[in-house]
């Protein structure tokens, strides 16, 4: 790559959940990725080194603390610390994806708050500020006592579908009420109507579709969600959109879980495209003929050059075809 950005000072460093995104981030700003290693000791332990000074330097530390998760999670604040104590002057986490973000609140007697226990964890590590991406939770924000920059990836999942002409004659459907938001942000960049899936959990990662709020005979259906884990609740939802009439089914999310039975449930469904974003590295065997990656390192990488830069990143929350 072409080193271009002109302040030294800036340096982007990547652990091992998803290297190939924090590349395209690096390119996009015009560094290079800063040299360190990590391994791991023969019972298990993490071992991470720093292999170039960072005294006085401002960190931009990109790691999704995707699957498997705790040892993501831990070799983000492991080094962290070592960043801390190598005197760097800021410590900028960039997690595209946000683990453990589901358990933002308790639902039932003595659960535990997990996304808050996190967000505590990163900032007693030594981090100064978060960069995530499309968090589950909005209020997640408020966990931190250190700035978050919070991204979306609606205005990404927009472009493919402007790029493509399939805006025309399509409803934006959200898979649940809690998705509402998300779903006519994205259909106000379509300018497309919007439906609801009425649905009933009865447990976790089971999920019963009851009733569609919306009219979605004869349209093309877009369901956006945040994530798909077990792809339950989409390809239920997809199924209910064609038994209702809609003529074609497409989803898309930005962070791609994708365990357990997701690829077969989704390879088997009614859903034509699955739009989805590079956020987590998917090995191989989950990259099927009906994905559709876009990435969002240059999204990212725009915005650690606007943080950097002290300019505002608010202009990354419109499409490249809506200009503001």
């Amino acid at each position: 790559m072409t080193t271009n950005y002109a302040d030294s000072k800036l340096r982007i460093f990547a652990l091992n959940s998803n290297k190939p995104l924090a590349e395209k981030i690096a390119d996009a700003v015009g560094v290079p990725l800063g040299k360190s290693s990590v391994t791991r000791f023969s019972d298990g332990e993490i071992q991470i080194n720093i292999d170039e000074s960072i005294r006085g330097c401002d960190i931009y530390l990109i790691q999704s603390t995707s699957a498997p998760v705790n040892d993501n999670l831990m070799e983000l604040l492991i080094m962290i610390d070592a960043l801390r104590r190598a005197s760097a002057k800021t410590i900028n986490a960039v997690i595209p994806y946000y683990g453990y973000a589901r358990q933002d609140r308790k639902t039932r007697a003595r659960e535990p708050i997990t996304a808050r226990l996190v967000a505590d964890m990163l900032q007693r590590a030594g981090a100064d500020r978060i960069v995530a991406l499309d968090l589950h939770a909005a209020q997640i924000q408020g966990f931190f006592d250190i700035p978050v920059d919070h991204l979306v990836g609606s205005p990404l999942l927009a472009d493919y579908f402007l790029a493509n002409h399939l805006e025309e004659g399509a409803v934006v459907v959200s898979p649940d009420h809690g998705g509402v938001s998300r779903a006519r942000r994205l259909a106000e960049f379509l300018k497309a109507p919007i439906a609801i899936i009425d649905k009933r959990r009865p447990r976790a990662n089971v999920a019963e579709v009851m009733n569609i709020i919306g009219n979605v005979k004869g349209k093309r259906a877009i369901i956006i969600d945040d994530m798909i884990d077990t792809a339950g609740t989409i390809t239920l939802a997809a199924q209910a959109l064609v038994d209702a009439g809609a003529t074609e089914v497409y989803a898309c999310c930005t962070h791609p879980v994708l365990s357990g039975p997701a690829i077969q449930r989704i390879t088997d469904s009614a859903i034509k495209r699955l739009v989805v974003t590079d956020s987590i590295n998917l090995p191989e065997e989950k990259v099927i003929d009906k994905m559709i990656q876009v990435s969002v390192g240059p999204l990212i990488g725009d915005a650690i050059r606007r943080i950097h830069e002290n300019e505002a990143v608010s202009p990354l929350f419109v499409n490249r075809f809506v200009q503001p």
